[in-house]
Order: C-alpha cells, then sequence, then structure tokens
C-alpha cells in the first residue's frame, strides 16, 4: 500500500475542512509574523480555539504547516524567476533574482522559514523547489560566465546567504535593508 504524498495545497476537502484549514493557516501566519520561535502546532490549536487532533490532521508536522504557509508565495516567486531567466540574462537577471527572493522573503515569514530548509515535505512544494533550484543554478551559471559571480558559490550558498540576510535585517527599514542586500551582492562579485 502506497501512502497519498503530503500536500501543501490539498483539494477535494469537505467545506468544514477547509474552513478550519483556512483558519488555522490564517492563525498560523498570525504567529508567525509575531514569534517565529514559538508557533507549535500545539500553540496552534488553543489561538484557533480547536483541538489539537484537528491540527494534526491538516499538518501532521510543523514542516508541514510552514511548507503550507509558503506555497502561494514560493509559486509567485518561482513565476518572477521564470519571467526574468526568460527576459533579462547575466548579471542583471542574478542580481534582480537576488534582490526579488530577498522582497519576497522580507514579507512573507512563512516562505523564509521554508527557504531555510534544504529539503520539504510537501510533494507540491517539492515540485517547486525542483524548478526554482534549476532556474536559480542557470542563472548562477550566467552570472558565472560574464564575470559577476565568485566561482566558488552555489545555489545552496545563495539560499544560506539569504536567510542570513534575511535574519540580519529583521525590524529595519526597506532601505536600510536594501543597503544590506547592496552589500550581499557587492561580496558575491569576484575581487577586482
Amino acid at each position: 500500500m502506497t501512502s497519498t504524498p503530503l500536500l501543501a495545497r490539498p483539494t477535494g476537502l469537505r467545506a468544514d475542512s477547509a474552513r478550519n484549514r483556512a483558519l488555522l493557516l490564517e492563525c498560523a501566519r498570525t504567529m508567525l509574523a509575531r514569534d517565529p520561535a514559538n508557533t507549535s502546532l500545539n500553540s496552534l490549536a488553543v489561538a484557533a480555539g480547536v483541538g489539537v487532533g484537528t491540527v494534526y490532521r491538516h499538518f501532521p508536522n510543523t514542516r508541514v504547516l510552514l511548507e503550507s504557509i509558503a506555497v502561494d508565495a514560493f509559486a509567485v516567486l518561482l513565476e518572477r524567476i521564470r519571467v526574468l531567466e526568460v527576459h533579462s540574462g547575466g548579471a542583471a537577471a542574478f542580481e534582480e533574482m537576488i534582490r526579488t527572493t530577498f522582497e519576497l522573503l522580507a514579507d512573507d515569514p512563512g516562505l523564509a522559514a521554508v527557504l531555510a530548509q534544504p529539503d520539504f515535505e510537501c510533494a507540491d512544494v517539492h515540485d517547486i523547489a525542483i524548478e526554482f533550484s534549476g532556474l536559480v543554478a542557470a542563472m548562477i551559471a550566467s552570472a558565472r560566465t560574464v564575470g559577476a559571480l565568485r566561482p566558488s558559490i552555489t545555489a545552496d550558498d545563495i539560499r544560506r546567504l539569504l536567510n542570513g540576510l534575511h535574519t540580519a535585517t529583521q525590524g529595519l527599514a526597506p532601505a536600510r535593508r536594501s543597503e544590506y542586500v547592496d552589500v550581499l551582492l557587492a561580496g558575491l562579485r569576484p575581487p577586482s
């Protein structure tokens, strides 16, 4: 017997189950924005006013919850990167990819939490991540070809650096966060 893959965006839910899921996701987004370190499934049940069993039926663990919160933002990010990859190239596309990704991370703590992990539990998020990784790898190769990126930098390095930057800029004004992105981009370029 094969198990059904977990999905961040399940289909075919009963109306009451869909309402509970939407309520749980909204409460979890609020909790995550307020205090990411203390977003647990048990505290989510209390905040949403539902039983713990209801939470665990929808989200068997915190990673599935985070991926369910972030799947829509991750899909938006993928679409923006597709557009950049098609309409730009080289250094400009790479730099815009960094800025776009960071902007979405800054606006969506769920996406930041998901991209902090190197792998995924939900099949639909995993599929987005595979395509996203391929596009990022192509942009890295293109930027490297034109001499706009240090040769040792990998896609995983970019993921880690963006997550670190996200953490470092919490609570800063947008203009100040932009300065941090400029510093990151300058550091990614090969020394002259």
